[in-house]
């Protein structure tokens, strides 16, 4: 047994730890608050995290076994407690009572949300409940906070199962067996991702998450005992410098992994998330080395500020970030935020982590609750002004819990964009149950007499009208919203919309529609809100639908990076291919934003009919080009056969 003063027992602090943790919160935050920078897979700095707590709280334990024989589970978990409960508690009610005061969307499913942060279950409850992390719907409050549950739900199991894996008698062993549990993780991530549809069970699961806590694990067991009798060639000055190198090739390598497109297959989950886990846990190794260069390097000043305040920073940045938007209507926050809201998110996040970290974390840490408490009794016996601090602490105190209360029982069970498409599918439910008959189209126009006693009348460009009857409609969440407007405006329209579809659908459920003779002349497909549209899709729909239909595309409106994009898209295919039109939802709802839900994507009545309206510009700018072609065959066939007549006007 070592002794307190032993070598292994010294390292108070690891030399590096605090440049990642800063390098990890600033991928996170960036992430966030400039969604429209190139961080486009920022949210890997949570992997960052993840490996230097499983390697901290891993030498933690076996350095506290190495002393006093055993690991004092209760010890342990109130030093947790101490750590992460008070800024977590602040951060909750304080941001609950501002949600309160916003309403609206921010509200929803706020009782399960702070049960969830209460618990430590965040990530399991936003699972069963069907939150997407990666969704398109207005983002959950406390939707950060999935991390922390599954970094606590380790604190909770590890010192329990941490005596099993110290059976092994090797510590090479002890790390293998971390090692190939990391790659079961990693491998079950990439089963459960492949599924298909949205990741977030993949990225929220315990299970399925837990590699990069496991390679930190992997660390623990090999490298403090390395560097308590570190090999000559470990401590010389070329040592040093290749560490300083590789240190920080492995910073930017986890910068280039974190500007990477996110998808939503195995090649992010986990291939990008495992790629940063491992330049983390190289860089640890770098950091850490006796002497280290590198380690200097990435605990300079700024860098260890923003390190000892990442939890706080990590805790405030998202919520203050929906509050914000929610107050501005600026859209959801994970979409385009505003340079200027995202500055100024930034600014009110540093300020509340100093806060935190100078009056409620580090009081905390260094008296524990009970002596918090004493201090606290002790200013209200104190002197008028240590009394009077004590009182507003206490109100102010009061204040946020009585708000959370409040936000709590005055939030909706869901938003105002599941309303409008609940309501959309009702109505579809209810057209299905009685289809609506489309009402009669105008006669045909009269063909131009070909005899030469009765010329007949002189053809003109007549559009037809066109009914419910004759459109086939294929759609996101956003058709689905606006189904009950279309439905008003085309009665007996086949409409199929579905929630979180994109346009890699639809040449499959066409396909099925031609199969059983159901697509009708008008093809009108609404697929650009999820994603970015593929023209290979696009023509295997031409190639489906055939040269006698028309294919009405709708555009997208919505506060998403890859709008324009998709918009783009759609324009030019439509300007290259005849019998392609394009609705210009875009365009037309763009004044009206008031008359979307708080998502700033799905439309109510009002909204959908302004989403009818634009198919219906469109179907008509196609009837009125069919009908000019008609007429100009028409007025072809009428000159050859009365050459004798004046040209018509």
């Amino acid at each position: 047994m070592s002794s307190p003063a032993s070598p292994s027992l010294r390292p108070a602090r690891y030399a590096g730890l605090d440049g990642l943790r800063a390098l990890a919160v600033g991928l996170v935050v960036v992430y966030h608050l400039f969604p429209q920078w190139l961080l486009r897979s920022g949210f890997v700095g949570v992997d960052v995290f993840f490996v230097i707590s499983g390697f901290l709280i891993t030498s933690l334990l076996l350095r506290e076994r190495e002393v006093t024989g055993r690991i004092h589970l209760v010890v342990f978990w109130r030093r947790r407690a101490r750590r992460l409960l008070p800024a977590l508690a602040v951060m909750v009610t304080v941001c609950a009572t501002w949600a309160w005061l916003v309403g609206g969307d921010v509200l929803v499913r706020l009782g399960w949300q702070v049960l969830g942060a209460a618990t430590f279950s965040y990530n399991w409850l936003s699972v069963a409940g069907g939150s997407g992390y990666f969704s398109a719907d207005t983002p959950e409050l406390f939707r950060n906070l999935w991390s922390l549950a599954v970094e606590e739900q380790f604190y909770v199991l590890w010192p329990l199962l941490l005596p099993l894996i110290l059976v092994l008698p090797r510590a090479w062993a002890r790390a293998a067996l971390a090692l190939v549990l990391a790659a079961g993780s990693a491998v079950w991530m990439g089963v459960v991702a492949s599924d298909g549809g949205d990741p977030t069970r993949a990225y929220f699961g315990t299970d399925t998450h837990a590699f990069g806590i496991l390679l930190g694990v992997a660390l623990a067991f090999v490298l403090p005992r390395l560097l308590i009798a570190p090999p000559a060639w470990l401590e010389g000055r070329v040592a040093r410098a290749v560490g300083l190198t590789v240190g920080l090739a492995t910073v930017v390598g986890l910068v280039g992994v974190a500007m990477l497109p996110a998808g939503d297959g195995i090649g992010t989950f986990p291939g990008v998330l495992l790629a940063a886990s491992v330049l983390t846990a190289v860089a640890i190794v770098a950091g850490v080395a006796p002497r280290s260069w590198f380690g200097r390097a990435v605990d300079v000043a700024p860098l260890r500020w923003i390190g000892d305040r990442s939890y706080a920073i990590y805790l405030w940045h998202w919520p203050v970030l929906v509050l914000l938007v929610a107050s501005a209507q600026t859209g959801p926050a994970d979409a385009t935020v505003p340079v200027w809201l995202g500055l100024l998110t930034l600014a009110l996040t540093l300020a509340a982590a100093e806060l935190s970290y100078r009056f409620v974390e580090r009081p905390v840490r260094r008296r524990g609750f009970r002596g918090s408490l004493r201090e606290l009794r002790a200013r209200l016996a104190g002197t008028p002004r240590s009394r009077f601090g004590a009182l507003a602490t206490l109100a102010v105190a009061l204040g946020v819990v009585s708000g959370t209360t409040a936000a709590i029982a005055a939030a909706p069970a869901r938003s105002s964009g599941a309303d409008v498409v609940a309501a959309g599918a009702e109505a579809l439910r209810q057209a299905s149950a009685s289809p609506a008959v489309s009402p009669p189209l105008a006669p045909p126009t009269p063909r131009p007499s070909t005899s030469a006693a009765d010329p007949g009348p002189v053809p003109a460009p007549t559009p037809s009208a066109v009914g419910g009857g004759q459109i086939t409609a294929v759609g996101d969440s956003v058709m689905l919203a606006s189904a009950p407007a279309l439905l008003e405006r085309y009665p007996g329209a086949q409409i199929d919309a579905k929630v979180s579809r994109s346009m890699y659908a639809a040449p499959g459920i066409l396909r099925a529609l031609a199969a059983a003779g159901q697509l009708r002349t008008y093809v009108v497909l609404a697929l650009g809100t999820n994603g970015a549209i593929d023209t290979g899709s696009l023509d295997q729909v031409r190639e489906i639908i055939g040269p006698q239909r028309t294919l009405v595309l709708v555009n997208a409106y919505a506060p998403r990076s890859w709008i324009p994009g998709v918009n783009r898209t759609i324009s030019d295919y439509a300007a290259q291919h005849p019998g392609v039109v394009v609705a210009d939802w875009s365009d037309a709802i763009a004044p009206h934003v008031g008359l979307l839900a708080g998502d700033h994507i799905h439309p109510g009545m009002a909204g959908g009919r302004i989403f009818a309206a634009s198919v219906g510009d469109a179907i008509a700018a196609a009837e009125e080009a069919k009908a000019r072609a008609q007429y100009l065959m028409a007025l072809r066939a009428y000159r050859l056969a009365h050459p004798y007549l004046p040209e018509p006007h």
